[in-house]
Order: structure tokens, then C-alpha cells, then sequence
């Protein structure tokens, strides 16, 4: 199933996407809610209306205003150094324990919203990265179990203010500021993808301009091995959302002269078989002008 959480000109809803046409999960039974959060926690309240999405009435997904999956996710947690060259062009060490850093509900948004540039800096980076949202919760969690607690894969553009990231070895500055952070529109579930969501083609552009390209095999640790990881010291719950990393080509890393995206551009973020997450970049003072 293949999951987008929006506005249309009546309401937030769930909606069920086939191609180019979603149907109103929400209004098929109230039970499902406005985001994700229901169904992460119980995937079988989708069975209670499957029968009933073939003939429902649909809408066009253009006329879906994107909303983030998950409206307040108990967790936000990201993996930093997950794919070799990335670690090499950061001029890091390649680590023997996942980089975890935490973001704050703020500093994300959905696909669509503007990726704000904030007003004191100019070094605004993009960083494509598979992210997954939890389903059923635990803690020790086995490896060789752990894929059966994801609830479904989307797409995140882990944006990161490389200066303020750069003050401290602690990286919460720089991958905190407020609408930095951009996730979906589409949520996957596991079945329509291969094992782990591994194998997929990742990529990061402006317009015609390739930044990133890669694929999710190229991960050091794998979702289920972040899983376990991660529940060794942390109680996972279902809406909690992990991102995965990001592969080499961020703009820091550009020679001669690093590339920070500029207001005015519109960053992407694809990931094949999960989808795109489209974001125009806008200046901190646009905003409040």
C-alpha cells in the first residue's frame, strides 16, 4: 500500500494512492484518523476497508496538499556516516557504532513546505536519506525480527546548516533549525519493496543538476541492524520515525567551492519505488517580511 496524509480543499485525511488518484481513507472509516498513527499502530484497520477502495470516489493527488506522516512523531532519529564514501568525503573515520542524533518536531516538515534558509547562515546543505516510521514498538529487539516492527519506508532531505553543525562535535545545532528538515509525501509499506528497502536508487537534484545518486545497498548498517541497535538504548514506539543516512555528493563536500542551496532553487529528493520530495528553498526573512 502506498499511503499519502494531506489536505484537500475539505479536509486532512489519510489517503491510499494508486498512480495518480488517492482515495479518502479517512472518510471509508474514522478510525483510520488524519495521519499515520493509527495505522502504525494497528496495520489491520486498513484491512476493515479494502474492500471498499476499488469502487470509492478519487482525487487527484495534484490536489493534495501534502502533510507530514506522522503529526507528532514520539521520536525523530537519524543515523549520520551510514555509507562509506560519505564518511571519506566528510573526512571522518569510518565508525564501528552508528552516529545517532536526534531531531526536534520543528525542525521538519512535509514535502512541499518551504526549506527554510535561516537568516544566520548561508550554508545550507541537503542530505537525501531513506527514513522509516515504526509500527509495532519494543526494545531489544532482535535483528533477524526487526523488519517486522517497520510500519512503512518514505523519503527525507535531512537538511543541515553545516556552519552551526560544525561548532561542536555534538551535531544537534545544525540539524535542528526550524523547517530544515523535509519528509514524504508517500509512505510505502514493506510488502511493495525489496527486503529492508535495500537496492533502491537514491538521489538528490536541483532542477537538472544531479547532487546526490546512489543506492540504499550501499548503507553500512542496515534498517534491521539499526533497529536492533537502537532499541538496545531506547524504547521504540509506533510513529517513530529513523532515518537512514545520506550517501556521498553533499554540498560541503563540493570542489572547488561548496554548493549550499539557495533561495529561489527547489531541492529533490527521489528514491525509486517510494517516491519524490519536492521542497522550494526561501530565505528566514522572506518569511517574516
Amino acid at each position: 500500500m502506498k499511503y499519502l496524509v494531506g489536505e484537500t480543499s475539505k479536509e486532512r485525511a489519510v489517503f491510499a494512492v494508486t498512480g495518480e488518484k488517492a482515495v479518502n481513507l479517512t472518510t471509508l472509516n474514522a478510525e483510520i484518523g488524519t495521519d499515520l498513527m493509527a495505522l502504525a499502530r494497528d496495520p489491520g484497520l486498513i484491512d476493515t476497508v479494502k474492500n471498499q477502495i476499488a469502487d470509492a470516489p478519487t482525487v487527484s493527488i495534484d490536489a493534495i496538499t501534502p502533510a507530514l506522516p506522522i503529526a507528532h512523531p514520539g521520536k525523530i532519529l537519524c543515523l549520520g556516516l551510514n555509507y562509506t564514501d560519505h564518511v571519506k568525503e566528510g573526512g571522518y573515520d569510518i565508525p564501528d557504532y552508528p552516529a545517532f542524533f536526534m531531531r526536534g518536531r520543528n525542525s521538519v516538515m512535509a514535502s512541499g513546505a518551504p526549506l527554510v534558509r535561516p537568516s544566520s547562515s548561508d550554508q545550507l546543505d541537503y542530505e537525501a536519506e531513506l527514513m522509516f516510521i515504526i509500527g509495532t514498538g519494543g526494545r531489544h529487539i532482535r535483528e533477524d525480527t526487526a523488519l517486522n516492527h517497520v510500519f512503512g519506508y518514505t523519503t527525507f532531505n535531512d537538511g543541515s546548516i553545516r556552519d552551526f553543525q560544525n561548532k561542536t562535535h555534538q551535531w544537534t545545532p545544525g540539524k535542528n533549525f526550524d523547517s530544515t528538515g523535509a519528509i514524504g509525501p508517500i509512505v510505502v509499506t514493506p510488502d511493495e519493496l525489496p527486503t529492508g528497502a535495500s537496492g533502491l536508487n537514491i538521489e538528490s537534484r536541483v532542477g537538472d543538476e544531479i547532487l546526490q545518486s546512489s543506492t540504499t545497498s550501499n548503507m553500512f548498517w542496515s534498517v534491521a541492524q539499526s533497529i536492533a541497535t537502537i532499541s538496545e538504548f531506547a524504547t521504540l514506539e509506533p510513529g517513530d520515525m529513523i532515518a537512514m543516512g545520506t550517501p556521498p555528493g553533499v554540498g560541503m563536500a563540493k570542489t572547488p567551492t561548496p554548493r549550499w542551496l539557495k533561495p529561489g532553487e527547489t531541492i529533490e529528493v527521489e528514491i525509486e519505488g517510494i517516491g519524490v520530495c519536492a521542497n522550494p528553498v526561501v530565505d528566514e526573512s522572506d518569511l517574516q517580511s
